[in-house]
Protein backbone atom coordinates (compact mmCIF):
# COMPACT_ATOMS: atom_id res chain seq x y z
CA UNK A 1 0.00 0.00 0.00
CA UNK A 2 2.78 2.58 1.08
CA UNK A 3 4.48 1.97 -2.56
CA UNK A 4 1.28 2.20 -4.34
CA UNK A 5 0.42 5.31 -2.78
CA UNK A 6 4.07 6.44 -2.90
CA UNK A 7 3.65 6.66 0.93
CA UNK A 8 6.90 6.99 3.40
CA UNK A 9 5.84 5.48 7.17
CA UNK A 10 7.80 6.50 10.02
CA UNK A 11 7.11 4.89 13.23
CA UNK A 12 6.23 6.79 16.27
CA UNK A 13 6.27 5.72 20.15
CA UNK A 14 3.08 5.79 21.61
CA UNK A 15 1.68 8.84 23.45
CA UNK A 16 4.78 10.96 22.53
CA UNK A 17 3.70 13.70 21.01
CA UNK A 18 7.57 15.41 20.53
CA UNK A 19 7.84 12.82 18.01
CA UNK A 20 5.00 14.08 15.56
CA UNK A 21 5.31 17.61 16.12
CA UNK A 22 3.71 18.56 12.90
CA UNK A 23 0.25 16.76 14.07
CA UNK A 24 -0.22 17.30 18.24
CA UNK A 25 1.55 21.08 17.59
CA UNK A 26 -1.58 22.28 15.92
CA UNK A 27 -3.29 21.55 18.64
CA UNK A 28 -1.79 24.05 20.52
CA UNK A 29 -2.30 26.87 17.73
CA UNK A 30 -5.72 26.25 17.57
CA UNK A 31 -5.97 26.93 21.22
CA UNK A 32 -3.79 30.24 20.63
CA UNK A 33 -5.64 31.26 17.65
CA UNK A 34 -9.06 30.46 18.51
CA UNK A 35 -9.48 30.10 22.23
CA UNK A 36 -7.95 33.16 23.83
CA UNK A 37 -9.05 34.23 25.81
CA UNK A 38 -10.80 31.67 26.95
CA UNK A 39 -14.51 32.26 25.52
CA UNK A 40 -17.75 30.89 27.53
CA UNK A 41 -20.95 29.27 25.32
CA UNK A 42 -24.40 28.03 26.84
CA UNK A 43 -24.16 24.86 24.62
CA UNK A 44 -22.03 23.20 22.24
CA UNK A 45 -24.41 23.74 18.83
CA UNK A 46 -24.00 27.77 20.18
CA UNK A 47 -19.49 26.90 20.46
CA UNK A 48 -19.77 24.64 17.00
CA UNK A 49 -21.54 27.60 15.32
CA UNK A 50 -19.26 30.52 16.85
CA UNK A 51 -16.16 27.96 15.67
CA UNK A 52 -17.33 27.72 12.07
CA UNK A 53 -17.77 31.30 12.17
CA UNK A 54 -14.24 32.34 13.35
CA UNK A 55 -12.72 29.29 11.17
CA UNK A 56 -14.32 30.92 7.41
CA UNK A 57 -13.20 34.39 8.69
CA UNK A 58 -9.43 33.23 9.25
CA UNK A 59 -9.41 30.76 6.26
CA UNK A 60 -10.61 33.91 3.70
CA UNK A 61 -8.57 36.80 5.67
CA UNK A 62 -4.65 34.27 5.72
CA UNK A 63 -2.59 33.47 3.05
CA UNK A 64 -2.00 29.83 1.98
CA UNK A 65 1.57 28.45 4.29
CA UNK A 66 2.25 26.81 1.02
CA UNK A 67 0.64 28.81 -2.23
CA UNK A 68 0.82 32.80 -0.63
CA UNK A 69 -0.46 33.96 -3.45
CA UNK A 70 -3.59 32.71 -2.51
CA UNK A 71 -5.62 32.29 0.63
CA UNK A 72 -6.75 29.50 2.64
CA UNK A 73 -10.11 29.57 1.46
CA UNK A 74 -9.33 30.07 -2.48
CA UNK A 75 -7.30 26.78 -2.11
CA UNK A 76 -10.38 25.15 -0.31
CA UNK A 77 -12.86 25.87 -2.96
CA UNK A 78 -10.08 24.68 -6.06
CA UNK A 79 -10.52 21.48 -4.10
CA UNK A 80 -13.53 20.95 -2.74
CA UNK A 81 -14.77 18.59 -6.21
CA UNK A 82 -12.07 16.58 -5.14
CA UNK A 83 -12.75 15.97 -1.45
CA UNK A 84 -15.26 13.47 -0.24
CA UNK A 85 -18.46 14.16 0.10
CA UNK A 86 -20.02 15.18 3.71
CA UNK A 87 -22.13 11.99 5.02
CA UNK A 88 -22.87 12.94 8.68
CA UNK A 89 -21.13 13.58 11.94
CA UNK A 90 -18.89 10.78 13.04
CA UNK A 91 -20.54 8.68 15.78
CA UNK A 92 -18.46 8.97 18.34
CA UNK A 93 -18.71 7.26 21.50
CA UNK A 94 -17.56 5.38 24.81
CA UNK A 95 -19.29 1.69 25.08
CA UNK A 96 -19.32 0.55 28.73
CA UNK A 97 -21.11 -2.74 30.17
CA UNK A 98 -23.60 -1.92 32.78
CA UNK A 99 -26.33 -3.58 35.29
CA UNK A 100 -29.68 -1.84 35.69
CA UNK A 101 -30.53 -1.48 39.52
CA UNK A 102 -34.37 -2.42 41.23
CA UNK A 103 -34.64 1.70 41.03
CA UNK A 104 -34.37 1.47 37.21
CA UNK A 105 -31.40 3.58 37.31
CA UNK A 106 -27.48 2.76 36.01
CA UNK A 107 -24.33 4.30 36.82
CA UNK A 108 -21.87 6.49 34.93
CA UNK A 109 -18.75 8.36 35.59
CA UNK A 110 -19.68 8.82 39.33
CA UNK A 111 -23.74 9.97 37.89
CA UNK A 112 -26.80 7.45 38.05
CA UNK A 113 -29.42 7.68 35.24
CA UNK A 114 -32.59 5.97 34.59
CA UNK A 115 -33.49 3.72 32.02
CA UNK A 116 -36.98 2.15 31.11
CA UNK A 117 -38.47 -0.13 33.92
CA UNK A 118 -38.68 -2.93 31.56
CA UNK A 119 -34.61 -3.47 31.26
CA UNK A 120 -34.37 -3.87 35.25
CA UNK A 121 -32.82 -7.23 35.50
CA UNK A 122 -30.86 -7.30 32.03
CA UNK A 123 -27.05 -6.13 31.14
CA UNK A 124 -27.31 -2.76 29.17
CA UNK A 125 -24.61 -0.28 26.97
CA UNK A 126 -24.11 2.78 27.93
CA UNK A 127 -22.87 5.17 25.12
CA UNK A 128 -21.10 7.98 26.25
CA UNK A 129 -21.28 10.86 24.06
CA UNK A 130 -20.12 14.80 24.51
CA UNK A 131 -23.17 15.93 24.97
CA UNK A 132 -25.67 12.48 25.98
CA UNK A 133 -25.65 9.45 27.18
CA UNK A 134 -27.91 6.64 25.64
CA UNK A 135 -28.28 3.11 26.73
CA UNK A 136 -28.61 0.23 24.59
CA UNK A 137 -30.40 -3.64 25.54
CA UNK A 138 -31.19 -5.57 22.74
CA UNK A 139 -30.58 -3.21 19.81
CA UNK A 140 -33.34 -0.46 21.41
CA UNK A 141 -32.81 2.47 23.36
CA UNK A 142 -33.91 2.17 26.72
CA UNK A 143 -32.58 5.82 28.11
CA UNK A 144 -31.28 8.73 26.85
CA UNK A 145 -30.04 11.60 28.70
CA UNK A 146 -28.00 14.81 28.64
CA UNK A 147 -24.72 13.89 29.84
CA UNK A 148 -24.01 15.52 33.45
CA UNK A 149 -20.53 16.36 34.07
CA UNK A 150 -21.14 16.90 38.36
CA UNK A 151 -20.99 14.52 40.91
CA UNK A 152 -23.36 12.13 42.69
CA UNK A 153 -26.46 13.57 40.53
CA UNK A 154 -29.54 11.35 39.44
CA UNK A 155 -30.81 12.58 36.79
CA UNK A 156 -34.57 11.09 35.71
CA UNK A 157 -36.60 10.58 32.59
CA UNK A 158 -40.69 10.04 34.38
CA UNK A 159 -41.72 8.10 31.14
CA UNK A 160 -39.51 5.13 32.53
CA UNK A 161 -41.06 4.84 35.80
CA UNK A 162 -44.54 4.69 34.16
CA UNK A 163 -45.27 1.09 34.16
CA UNK A 164 -44.54 1.10 37.75
CA UNK A 165 -46.62 3.40 38.40
CA UNK A 166 -49.29 0.49 36.98
CA UNK A 167 -48.37 -1.18 39.79
CA UNK A 168 -47.67 1.33 42.41
CA UNK A 169 -50.00 4.55 41.76
CA UNK A 170 -49.19 6.44 44.67
CA UNK A 171 -45.90 6.84 43.60
CA UNK A 172 -47.22 9.92 41.29
CA UNK A 173 -47.58 12.17 44.32
CA UNK A 174 -44.28 11.83 46.83
CA UNK A 175 -41.70 9.67 44.43
CA UNK A 176 -38.81 11.00 43.38
CA UNK A 177 -38.58 10.91 39.82
CA UNK A 178 -42.02 12.68 39.50
CA UNK A 179 -41.54 15.65 42.07
CA UNK A 180 -40.25 18.10 39.15
CA UNK A 181 -41.91 16.83 36.31
CA UNK A 182 -43.61 19.98 34.30
CA UNK A 183 -46.54 18.50 32.73
CA UNK A 184 -48.19 20.52 29.67
CA UNK A 185 -51.14 22.85 31.47
CA UNK A 186 -54.33 20.61 30.00
CA UNK A 187 -52.70 17.31 31.58
CA UNK A 188 -51.82 19.39 34.69
CA UNK A 189 -55.27 21.12 35.06
CA UNK A 190 -56.55 16.90 34.85
CA UNK A 191 -53.89 15.92 37.66
CA UNK A 192 -55.18 18.57 39.85
CA UNK A 193 -58.76 17.25 39.30
CA UNK A 194 -57.91 13.71 39.79
CA UNK A 195 -56.34 13.85 42.83
CA UNK A 196 -59.48 15.28 44.76
CA UNK A 197 -61.12 12.37 43.27
CA UNK A 198 -61.19 8.63 45.11
CA UNK A 199 -59.03 6.07 42.90
CA UNK A 200 -57.53 9.31 40.59
CA UNK A 201 -53.77 8.46 41.13
CA UNK A 202 -55.58 5.00 39.33
CA UNK A 203 -57.50 7.16 36.46
CA UNK A 204 -53.93 9.66 36.31
CA UNK A 205 -51.57 6.45 35.76
CA UNK A 206 -53.44 5.12 32.89
CA UNK A 207 -53.84 8.58 31.50
CA UNK A 208 -50.08 9.20 31.24
CA UNK A 209 -49.52 5.42 29.88
CA UNK A 210 -51.00 6.37 26.96
CA UNK A 211 -48.17 8.67 26.19
CA UNK A 212 -46.14 5.62 25.71
CA UNK A 213 -47.73 4.88 22.82
CA UNK A 214 -49.40 8.28 21.72
CA UNK A 215 -47.32 11.09 22.55
CA UNK A 216 -47.03 13.65 25.39
CA UNK A 217 -49.09 16.25 22.67
CA UNK A 218 -51.76 14.04 21.51
CA UNK A 219 -52.53 12.97 25.50
CA UNK A 220 -52.42 17.46 26.30
CA UNK A 221 -54.83 17.49 23.28
CA UNK A 222 -56.86 15.19 24.26
CA UNK A 223 -57.06 16.62 27.39
CA UNK A 224 -57.51 19.84 26.64
CA UNK A 225 -60.52 19.02 24.40
CA UNK A 226 -62.24 17.00 27.54
CA UNK A 227 -61.71 19.87 29.66
CA UNK A 228 -63.59 21.97 27.06
CA UNK A 229 -66.38 19.65 28.08
CA UNK A 230 -66.35 20.09 31.62
CA UNK A 231 -65.02 16.27 32.22
CA UNK A 232 -61.97 15.07 33.14
CA UNK A 233 -61.68 11.18 34.01
CA UNK A 234 -59.43 8.79 32.71
CA UNK A 235 -62.20 6.90 30.08
CA UNK A 236 -63.27 10.00 28.65
CA UNK A 237 -59.79 11.30 27.79
CA UNK A 238 -58.74 7.56 26.65
CA UNK A 239 -61.81 7.44 24.29
CA UNK A 240 -60.82 11.06 22.74
CA UNK A 241 -57.76 9.33 21.88
CA UNK A 242 -59.05 6.30 20.75
CA UNK A 243 -60.92 8.28 18.30
CA UNK A 244 -58.21 10.23 17.14
CA UNK A 245 -56.38 7.28 16.45
CA UNK A 246 -59.08 6.26 13.87
CA UNK A 247 -58.14 6.35 10.13
CA UNK A 248 -59.68 9.37 8.57
CA UNK A 249 -62.54 8.57 5.90
CA UNK A 250 -61.21 7.59 2.28
CA UNK A 251 -61.30 10.53 0.01
CA UNK A 252 -63.84 10.87 -2.86
CA UNK A 253 -62.33 10.16 -6.05
CA UNK A 254 -63.35 12.55 -9.19
CA UNK A 255 -63.40 10.62 -12.26
CA UNK A 256 -61.29 11.69 -15.00
CA UNK A 257 -63.38 13.06 -17.99
CA UNK A 258 -61.41 10.95 -20.16
CA UNK A 259 -63.08 7.23 -18.07
CA UNK A 260 -66.08 8.79 -18.03
CA UNK A 261 -68.42 6.24 -20.28
CA UNK A 262 -70.14 7.40 -23.25
CA UNK A 263 -73.16 4.91 -23.18
CA UNK A 264 -74.18 4.53 -19.60
CA UNK A 265 -75.30 0.92 -19.04
CA UNK A 266 -79.19 0.34 -18.63
CA UNK A 267 -80.48 -2.34 -16.03
CA UNK A 268 -81.69 -4.85 -18.35
CA UNK A 269 -80.91 -8.27 -18.03
CA UNK A 270 -82.96 -9.20 -20.92
CA UNK A 271 -80.66 -8.00 -23.45
CA UNK A 272 -78.34 -11.13 -22.24
CA UNK A 273 -80.82 -13.24 -24.41
CA UNK A 274 -79.24 -12.45 -27.18
CA UNK A 275 -76.02 -14.03 -26.25
CA UNK A 276 -77.93 -17.78 -26.59
CA UNK A 277 -78.12 -18.21 -30.17
CA UNK A 278 -78.97 -21.82 -31.89
CA UNK A 279 -77.15 -23.03 -34.74
CA UNK A 280 -79.20 -21.22 -37.11
CA UNK A 281 -78.36 -18.08 -35.87
CA UNK A 282 -81.66 -17.63 -34.22
CA UNK A 283 -82.96 -18.05 -30.51
CA UNK A 284 -85.73 -19.17 -28.92
CA UNK A 285 -87.95 -17.45 -25.89
CA UNK A 286 -87.86 -19.43 -22.50
CA UNK A 287 -91.27 -18.89 -22.66
CA UNK A 288 -91.64 -20.75 -25.83
CA UNK A 289 -93.22 -17.83 -28.21
CA UNK A 290 -91.60 -19.15 -31.31
CA UNK A 291 -88.35 -18.23 -32.40
CA UNK A 292 -86.68 -14.78 -32.21
CA UNK A 293 -84.27 -13.61 -34.93
CA UNK A 294 -80.82 -12.92 -33.05
CA UNK A 295 -79.42 -9.92 -32.10
CA UNK A 296 -76.52 -8.68 -34.14
CA UNK A 297 -75.72 -6.13 -32.73
CA UNK A 298 -73.54 -6.86 -29.64
CA UNK A 299 -71.99 -3.40 -29.57
CA UNK A 300 -75.70 -2.32 -28.17
CA UNK A 301 -75.14 -4.46 -24.56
Amino acid sequence: MCGHYLVDPVACTPASGWEKGQVENQVDVIRRRFFVPRPKFKSYAELNAWLEDRCRAYAKANPHPEMRDKTVWEVFDEERESLVPYVGPFDGFHAVPASVSKTCLIRFDKNRYSVDARAVGRPVEIRAYADRLECWQESQIVGRHARAFGRNNTVYDPLHYIPVLARKPGALRNGAPFKDWELPVAIRRVRRKLERQPGGDRQMVDILSAVLTDGIDAVEAACAEALSHNVHSAGVVLNILARHREPPPPLTITTPDALRLSCEPEANCDRYDSLRRTQNGTLRRDGGDGEAEALRHESGL
